[in-house]
């Protein structure tokens, strides 16, 4: 069902568009006027506009151009006569869709409605997938980087799964494929899941990749969100709305920081895995979909299940494929060719000349631990090159604590007094920031790290003036 905006001064026509309209399902809001019109359109939600050209005071052309000016990026219909076809070329003009001949046929108008409608919803689904798409975090700066054995391993495993057919819902429900990409913050889990979405064999480029980060949603939300609701599910639920399995539906859907699901929805998700349906929130049908599924975590996942936060069968499921990512620190001369890849692509972002790192930098680069893995080097990097006056990286244009430097011996833990004295509040501020940064802004997830309490290091955010860096963190 559409809300849709009738704008006609003569009431008997008025009336009988309304009744095809409301027969057809839909919910009719009736304006004679442009005026009238506009105070509607301003203070109710609407779907589709349908307007006559010749109204009394301002024309339908008034009207089109108010609400494309406003941003509404609905369906417009005009009626016209024989005699203002010209006039109706020009509403298109203004971002009408199409125009109604006068005498209406019933037939003719709920066809074009509905096609208006339909197409509406591609566009609107569009628009979702070029957002999620635009605010996705990037894990490196230009797809897969890497020679090290390990990494070439994981890019050939995603390359032959990326062969694997979706199952084709014919006639019943078929479980959806799972793929399992595990490995620490920041080594790259994202760029994978694209990678696998770029090259599969059984879709085009246009196909959706809907990136869900399942530590950022809500707990109260995430399930309407990625199954959707009816309209009145809840409070705010004014309109029914498809979720981001539908809006995934023969593209992929990458359910990044599973780990972070809540445990009372990992039961649904199952239930969407093995079924290849689902049911919107406050909805009775059963819906198919068909998504290449993609799932990532940090997390220890088999411990979860021991520890009982982590459904088994669920994890089993996810289990099916499962792509390790080795850690930045273990890949040799990646360090290196992911910089350099990094820098070169930063030099032409920020319009330098093409920029080198020293010897000395280098070494240096080599030298770091690296615990946010590719996404420290990358940042890093960025602003090595943003904010170096040469074309050649020094190791002073490094960020200070850019990764804990390496040790043979000891705690792992150096302390570099040559630069001024250390207190014990800003080595715990450094540690709390650095959890916080591996874990990509989870607050739980980086208390457990440092074996802190959730309410502790939410105090310790609050006194070392953290939030900013939290909100960026964990935005996806």
């Amino acid at each position: 069902m559409a809300t849709i905006l009738l704008v006609e001064d003569d009431q008997d026509l008025r009336f009988s568009v309304a009744t095809t309209l409301k027969r057809a399902g839909h919910a009719c809001l009736e304006a004679g006027s442009v005026a009238q019109g506009l105070e509607i359109f301003g203070a109710q939600h609407v779907d589709l506009v349908l307007t006559d050209l010749r109204l009394p005071g301002d024309d339908g052309l008034a009207l089109i151009k108010a609400i494309r000016e406003e941003g509404f990026t609905g369906g417009v219909l005009v009626m016209t006569s024989d005699d203002s076809v010209s006039t109706a070329v020009e509403a298109m003009k203004l971002g009408a869709d199409e125009y109604l001949l006068k005498p209406l046929s019933v037939a003719e108008l709920t066809l074009v409605v509905e096609r208006t409608l339909e197409r509406g919803k591609r566009e609107a689904k569009l628009r979702l997938h070029e957002r999620l798409a635009s605010q996705a975090r990037d894990d490196v700066a230009s797809g897969p980087v890497g020679e090290a054995n390990a990494w070439q391993a994981a890019i050939t495993m995603i390359r032959r799964l990326a062969t694997l057919p979706l199952p084709k819902v014919v006639d019943g429900p078929a479980a959806l494929p799972t793929v399992l990409i595990t490995g620490e913050t920041g080594t790259g889990k994202g760029v994978l899941a694209r990678e696998l979405h770029a090259v599969a064999t059984d879709r085009d480029a246009s196909q959706p990749f809907v990136h869900v980060n399942c530590a950022a949603l809500p707990a109260n939300l995430i399930e309407a969100e990625l199954f959707g609701h009816e309209r009145g599910a809840f409070t705010d639920a004014k309109e029914a709305r498809e979720g981001l399995f539908e809006m995934a539906t023969d593209g992929t859907i990458f359910l990044d920081e599973i780990g972070e699901m809540p445990l009372e929805l990992q039961s649904k998700l199952l239930l969407v895995l093995e079924a290849g349906t689902l049911r919107r929130v406050g909805g009775t049908r059963e819906r198919r979909v068909s998504a290449r599924v993609i799932a990532a975590t940090n997390q220890d996942l088999p411990a979860r299940v021991r520890e009982k936060s982590f459904r088994g069968d669920l994890f089993y499921r996810l289990n099916t494929f499962t792509v390790e990512i080795p850690p930045l620190r273990d890949r040799g001369e990646d360090v290196l060719l992911i910089a350099r890849s990094a820098l070169a692509k930063f030099a032409r972002q920020f319009g330098r000349s093409e920029m080198e790192f020293s010897e000395a930098a280098e070494r240096a680069l080599r030298s770091y631990a690296l615990p946010g893995n590719v996404r420290e080097m990358v940042i890093a990097v960025q602003q090595a090159a943003l904010l170096s006056q040469n074309e050649t990286i020094e190791p002073r244009d490094l960020p200070r604590g850019g990764g804990a430097q390496r040790t043979e011996a000891g705690s792992g833990l150096v302390f570099d007094f040559d630069r001024g004295p250390c207190t014990a509040e800003a080595v715990e501020r450094e540690l709390v920031e650095q959890a916080l940064r591996h874990t990509a802004g989870n607050v739980a997830a980086a208390a457990r790290l440092i074996d802190m309490q959730r309410s502790s290091m939410r105090n310790r955010i609050e006194r070392y003036e953290l939030h900013d860096l939290v909100r960026e963190l964990s935005t996806p």
